[in-house]
């Protein structure tokens, strides 16, 4: 399909501010056809600045694990989340026994030799993080109010669109 980009960048982009964005995707060629088709996934987003790690692990003849994460992990992160997924048989008392202290943490609870899918995610706490806050909602500016970033999907004429708020054509 032809597609009219409004740019269209070969190689590496760096930005070092913020990108505002309406949707976002990763598109590579298809694993199981690469010459003929692509293959999209949108981004997994939220509203805080969080970052998703995960594994699985086999635990001990006791049922229990450590799980090391990266020695930057406490420095980058906050605000602990846990998901812990039992593996090839039902593990109900599998818990989180220890949280994370020294990058690390400790699942118990579950049986001998079984595996465990684990998820972390964490809230960045960096120093940019800190003083860049996303703000989740915003009131729009008297010149883009009634205008649409996309006034199409709205059911809104082309002219509703905010670029016609700042650049009538």
């Amino acid at each position: 399909a032809d597609v009219n980009y409004a740019g269209w960048f070969e190689g590496n982009v760096k930005i070092t501010g913020n990108l505002s964005k309406g949707s976002g995707s990763f598109m590579i060629d298809h694993p199981l056809d690469p010459a003929n088709k692509y293959l999209y996934h949108s981004f997994v987003e939220s509203p805080d600045m969080m970052n998703i790690y995960n594994g699985v692990v086999t635990l001990n003849a006791k049922g229990e694990a450590w799980v090391d994460l990266p020695e930057w992990f406490e420095a980058l992160n906050s605000d602990f989340r846990y998901q812990l997924t039992a593996m090839g048989k039902p593990q109900p008392k599998l818990f989180v026994a220890e949280k994370i202290r020294g990058n690390r943490f400790k699942i118990a609870g579950g049986k001998r030799n079984a595996e465990v899918s684990w998820q972390v995610t964490g809230i960045r706490q960096d120093a940019y993080a800190r003083a860049h806050r996303i703000q989740v909602e915003e009131e729009k500016s008297l010149a883009e109010r009634g205008h649409y970033l996309h006034p199409k999907e709205y059911g809104q004429p082309e002219e509703k669109g905010t670029e016609y708020a700042h650049r009538p054509k």
